[in-house]
């Protein structure tokens, strides 16, 4: 009999519950279904101490930063912080165990991380929608897909939560038939297994649950022209309707004006870039399309209720409370 796979997860500091959790059962069921030791999996850390995750709870790690084995998958969690969790240490590991012939995962913000290897430059890849723009903006390099989860090997990727499930479906799908993975899934209740080409509901057309066709199409143009802002008669003029048809219709399906709608997607988007990056509030400025600073940390405040200069100020008292 062949020798088990051997999967490591490389717990990253906040890394969140629910996607290790989808990520790590499908294997345990592999093997319980099957009634052969398919898979082995160990937990590690960067200096090999038990590791807090996103719900407070302390997971026991099985290892630090020890040499793998060539064909071992290491898979890496993140979650929350992940910028500020990559460490030199933890991307010199990644990059070596690669070269090693270690093959590559992440799951929910982990790509960052292997982002941060240069391993992910012209490849595709899938990361927690949360973190599409700071990814877009430090790495323009790698391909990021919209995908629950995104297989370009030898680097797999899942976008967070039950995405690393559907990833691990995949691959144990590949790797030991289809008939396995459904039987899996049946096992976890889970019957709404996603395929890669689904998409994360991350933008303002999902989030308001828009069905017009026009709508989400005319979110889909301002989220691509957030630096370069495009004029409400030009987006009008792609959507083949009159400027007039146009603010009808956000008024009726999104209670909002147009140059609103695209002006929050620009504010969140520039919040986004201040929590996860080191970029000044004038780069961000420039980054989201505003033109002067003085105008966008207007606008910010009156959205936001506070300066971008103190943003990070407000987080942290978010996470006192």
């Amino acid at each position: 009999m062949p020798e088990p796979e051997h999967y490591h997860f490389l717990l990253v500091p906040d890394y969140t519950h629910l996607a290790f959790s989808c990520a790590i059962e499908p294997l345990r069921l592999a093997n319980l279904l099957s009634g052969q030791n398919l898979y082995r999996w160990s937990l590690m850390s960067e200096n090999g101490q038990d590791q807090i995750c996103s719900t407070g709870t302390t997971i026991l790690v099985d290892q630090g930063f020890d040499r793998l084995e060539p064909g071992d998958q290491l898979i890496v969690v993140a979650g929350a912080n992940v910028p500020r969790h990559t460490t030199p240490a933890l991307v010199d590991y990644v990059r070596r165990q690669s070269r090693h012939g270690v093959r590559l995962g992440a799951v929910c913000s982990a790509s960052y991380v292997l982002a941060k290897t240069g391993l992910l430059d012209g490849k595709s890849c899938a990361i927690h929608w949360a973190y599409h723009d700071i990814l877009s903006e430090e790495f323009p390099a790698i391909r990021l897909r919209r995908s629950v989860y995104v297989s370009d090997e030898p680097i797999v990727s899942a976008s967070g939560g039950p995405a690393a499930a559907d990833l691990m479906l995949h691959m144990i799908s590949e790797a030991h038939g289809h008939d396995l993975a459904s039987q899996i899934a049946d096992q976890m209740v889970y019957n709404a297994v996603r395929s890669g080409v689904s998409e994360q509901r991350l933008s303002f057309s999902a989030r308001f649950g828009m069905r017009n066709h026009k709508i989400v199409r005319a979110f889909r143009i301002m989220e691509s022209h957030v630096e370069d802002r495009v004029k409400t008669t030009e987006i009008a003029s792609e959507l083949g309707i009159t400027v007039r048809q146009l603010q009808r219709l956000f008024n009726r399906f999104v209670g909002k004006s147009p140059a609103r709608v695209y002006s929050e997607i620009r504010l969140d988007k520039a919040r986004n870039l201040l929590l996860q990056t080191d970029m000044s509030v004038t780069e961000v400025s420039v980054a989201c399309g505003f033109g002067s600073t003085s105008n966008f940390s207007k606008s910010y405040r009156e959205y936001f209720g506070h300066s971008p200069n103190s943003e990070g100020i407000q987080q942290q008292i978010g996470w006192s409370n």
